[in-house]
């Protein structure tokens, strides 16, 4: 899946978990862009990615997670990915 689409369907998905709707954001996007973000149309910046996810009541994190492991559905499980973070960071610090 298309990164772009994975965040979509991340940040819908996680939107609807936490029983917020499109209006809930109002105060850090407009229903428009939250719209064009869940529809695949457009991508957030990092900063955007860390409104919306402080919105929903989760951590940035969470959300990149969730999004890789839509785009990547057949290569990794959680706890893998958990791994290969920590080697990826164990090996730049």
């Amino acid at each position: 899946m298309e990164m772009r689409h994975a965040f979509a369907k991340a940040l819908r998905t996680a939107r609807k978990a936490n029983g917020l709707t499109q209006e809930d954001f109002s105060e850090v996007s407009s229903r428009t862009y939250l719209s064009t973000l869940e529809r695949g149309q457009k991508s957030p910046t990092l900063d955007k990615v860390h409104v919306l996810a402080q919105t929903i009541g989760i951590h940035m994190l969470s959300l990149m997670t969730l999004t890789y492991l839509y785009s990547h559905k057949n290569d990794l499980d959680i706890e893998r990915l958990f791994e290969r973070i920590r080697a990826d960071i164990a090996d730049i610090s």
